[in-house]
């Protein structure tokens, strides 16, 4: 249960634009089921070119309303400022009171720019050595953002080890940790389309991790609007 996974969930309840940055397959677009290979053209870079007008959403049923990423994001990728004063733009002209982004992982300048703008930036971190080294990394770099840590693939006993680890690596900063997502085996091999959160009820065995989805997205609503 990584970013695109936080992103796609979040985008439904939050009833969010969902916006892929992801140019190599995969990711939120494949998940949402449109196949980038059988549209030439970008929605995300075309929009960009022509400077007017917000790029259409797709609109989603039961799962967000979503600009699909493509592989021309590799080759063609908007800098920093571009795509931040675009999604500053986009947001005015969508009838949505939210706009999620699931960035490329590592940097990039789309990556940039949409940090540039964002409200609150949401991290997933599972409680283990390698990740939270890479989060204490992170923090480092990037405290000064809004940066939350979300804890994600925590077990029934979360360790309590990795537990202080986190405390003490986001400590004098302004960093938060979100509440945490439980692990539960059923997500990485569910096959439908549609969002965790939208089914009513859930899976018995995805319940815990759908009330867990819905407590973040308070958290992030609480932590946007004070």
């Amino acid at each position: 249960m990584g970013k695109s996974f936080l992103a796609y969930e979040l985008a439904y309840l939050l009833d969010a634009v969902l916006v892929d940055l992801e140019h190599d397959g995969g990711g939120v677009t494949a998940k949402w089921g449109y196949r980038p290979q059988d549209h030439p053209r970008s929605r995300l870079l075309d929009a960009l070119e022509a400077g007017d007008s917000a790029p259409r959403p797709l609109r989603g049923f039961k799962k967000p309303d979503l600009i699909p990423g493509h592989p021309d994001l590799y080759d063609h990728q908007p800098d920093a400022n571009t795509m931040a004063d675009a999604l500053t733009k986009w947001a005015s002209e969508w009838d949505k009171p939210w706009i999620v982004v699931d960035t490329h992982p590592g940097a990039s300048p789309a990556a940039h720019g949409a940090l540039a703008v964002a409200n609150i930036v949401l991290a997933p971190t599972a409680l283990r050595t390698a990740e939270l080294d890479a989060t204490a990394e992170l923090v480092n770099e990037a405290a000064d953002y809004p940066l939350v840590i979300v804890p994600n693939f925590v077990p029934t006993t979360p360790p309590a080890a990795e537990i202080q680890r986190l405390r003490t690596i986001i400590a004098d900063t302004p960093v938060q940790v979100a509440p945490p997502i439980p692990t539960a085996l059923h997500v990485g091999t569910r096959k439908k389309r549609i969002a965790i959160t939208a089914e009513a009820p859930p899976a018995k065995s995805l319940q815990k991790v759908a009330a867990a989805l819905t407590d973040l997205s308070t958290f992030v609503k609480e932590y946007v609007n004070g």
